[in-house]
């Protein structure tokens, strides 16, 4: 299977995470992470489809 794209800045998220729990993060998190913003961004863009537009809005998330 062909690697998938990351979609999230893993610095920013392991940042976050030490500076808001003090904890280390795994590279797997970043990955989990993309995963779930690909989920997302999916859904927004039926949601877009269905009301005929050809823009993702926030509405749409």
């Amino acid at each position: 299977m062909a690697e998938k794209e990351t979609l999230v800045i893993a610095s920013k998220v392991k940042n976050y995470i030490k500076a808001t729990g003090d904890m280390k993060c795994s590279a797997a998190v970043i990955e989990v992470l993309s995963d779930k913003i690909r989920e997302m961004c999916d859904e927004a863009i039926q949601s877009a489809q269905k009301a005929k537009r050809k823009t993702v809005q926030d509405k749409d998330f």
